[in-house]
């Protein structure tokens, strides 16, 4: 599947796909991941423009990566969580 890194701004969220599920990370400028979540098909764009709305989560770029079902985005997801520890994730 495919991934793709655009900025962290309303312009770069129109950029992304919308035909699968994904996995995204809202990254800093030195790349480290801040926040680690998933969006359905059809919902990526507005996922990450409802990030962009709240304000509360301060990135330089969001990087997906399109998965074949919302379960695989999920179970990639809590992976990710477990091994970068993403700041505005709340930790279990």
């Amino acid at each position: 599947m495919g991934t793709k890194t655009v900025k962290f701004n309303e312009r770069g969220a129109e950029k992304l796909p919308n035909d699968k599920p994904v996995v995204y990370r809202i990254k800093t400028e030195g790349d480290k991941t801040n926040y680690v979540g998933i969006a359905g098909k059809g919902r990526v764009t507005e996922r990450i423009k409802e990030h962009l709305d709240q304000g509360r989560i301060p990135g330089a770029k969001v990087q997906i990566e399109q998965l074949h079902s919302i379960k695989d985005a999920e179970k990639k997801e809590q992976n990710i969580i477990s091994r970068t520890q993403p700041k505005y994730n709340k930790q279990k």
